[in-house]
């Protein structure tokens, strides 16, 4: 569902920077988000996203295996397009969410595939759960941004969930436990 998770790719496979010591990067909340999708009884697939979340990165550009990533989802980000179903995600069925819930993504380890793909591995706490997820990541640019003039950072990447695994297993397997997340990121350096 949110795993946001992806951001160590990224960096990995940025052009290495000359400093020595790792380079905090903040995400740009205004152009990343979560989307995950769902067959809905047979009938059609349903689409949901995640945005406005916040994420720090500390990229080792000599080592980014020792770098990392730390992202905190509002579970009230969520925009269904429909509040009924928004009410009913929020609701004791599903999340029974307060303003105050947070979906959260921790890197643990960091796997370079090729030169613009990598695994991102990390623990993803949903519903006081935690579980290790896999992303498989893709860096789509780096270099500076033509506004802020910072170096910058865009990836996408992918997951599969289940929903069960987090207590949000309601109607399972009528509607899909299985649950298709994409990401897509931007991060900006700090200072």
């Amino acid at each position: 569902m949110r795993s946001t998770f992806l951001f160590l790719a990224a960096m990995a496979l940025t052009p290495l920077q000359a400093a020595a010591e790792a380079v905090p990067y903040k995400l740009d909340a205004s152009h990343s988000q979560i989307m995950f999708s769902y067959d809905h009884l047979g009938f059609s697939t349903t689409y949901n996203m995640f945005s406005g979340f916040e994420g720090d990165i500390m990229f080792d550009a000599e080592n980014p295996a020792e770098s990392s990533v730390s992202v905190a989802i509002p579970v009230k980000s969520l925009f269904t397009g429909w509040e009924a179903r928004f009410e009913h995600f929020m609701s004791e069925q599903f999340f029974g969410a307060t303003d105050e819930d947070l979906m959260t993504f921790v890197s643990t380890a960091i796997e370079v595939t090729g030169e613009e793909t990598a695994i991102i591995t990390g623990d993803l706490t949903i519903n006081g759960v935690t579980k290790s997820v896999d992303l498989d990541a893709k860096l789509n640019a780096s270099g500076n941004h033509p506004r802020s003039q910072k170096p910058w950072l865009g990836f996408d990447a992918t997951t599969t969930l289940l929903r069960s695994d987090y207590n949000l297993g309601l109607a399972a397997p009528a509607v899909s436990d299985e649950l298709e997340v994409s990401i897509s990121i931007e991060a900006g350096a700090e200072g």
